[in-house]
């Protein structure tokens, strides 16, 4: 038998709705406060992969902060790459941590946000190309904001490269979301990932 949605549980639905959005825009962002509190200078560097111009801007980078830590999320086939390129700039690989597990943007912090709290780091750069900042940032906000980390953006300059849509931008932020109550991203639904 068919169940009829009446109208009173369409509100429960979007009370709750509210409900949940109201705590997170107050929890995060106070979480978020606090760790610039406590760290307000960036304690690691982390660059998102997919370009050596990221990378090499994040050697040089990294050559101005001999002590931080340079934390590496990209492709696992790529990981060969970067290495030599940090390599080639003379960061050693005890400061590097490169992380192959990612398959895209919101995965990019989800899969490190739990080594970033294991390593009691608050505050880290974020490294990535000016036209994916805006995206990038609204995915850390909600993902590692809401372990109490905060983000320092640096852009690398894009070639032409336009900004990231809207849409795009709210989508992996309800990724991200969903993230926080299921530990699921949606990732396994990426094309681009083989079975």
């Amino acid at each position: 038998m068919k169940r009829k949605v009446c109208k009173c549980d369409r509100l429960r639905l979007v009370r709750l709705v509210s409900a949940i959005a109201f705590i997170l825009a107050g929890i995060i962002p106070g979480r978020i406060a606090i760790a610039l509190h406590q760290a307000p200078i960036p304690q690691a560097i982390l660059v998102l992969g997919s370009a050596s111009e990221r990378m090499e801007f994040a050697a040089r980078f990294g050559q101005y902060h001999t002590n931080l830590h340079i934390w590496v999320s990209d492709y696992a086939w790529n990981l060969d790459v970067n290495r030599r390129i940090f390599h080639s700039f003379g960061v050693p690989n005890q400061r590097l941590h490169l992380d192959g597990r990612a398959t895209d943007t919101v995965t990019n912090f989800t899969t490190l946000v739990e080594d970033f709290v294991r390593q009691k780091l608050q505050h880290i750069y974020l490294i990535t190309s000016d036209s994916h900042m805006k995206r990038a940032r609204a995915i850390t906000s909600i993902v590692l904001g809401s372990r109490g980390i905060a983000v320092t953006p640096v852009g690398v300059p894009s070639r032409g490269d336009k900004s990231e849509s809207l849409v795009r931008v709210l989508r992996d932020c309800g990724r991200s979301v969903v993230w926080i109550f299921t530990n699921r991203t949606g990732a396994s639904f990426n094309p681009r990932i083989q079975s």
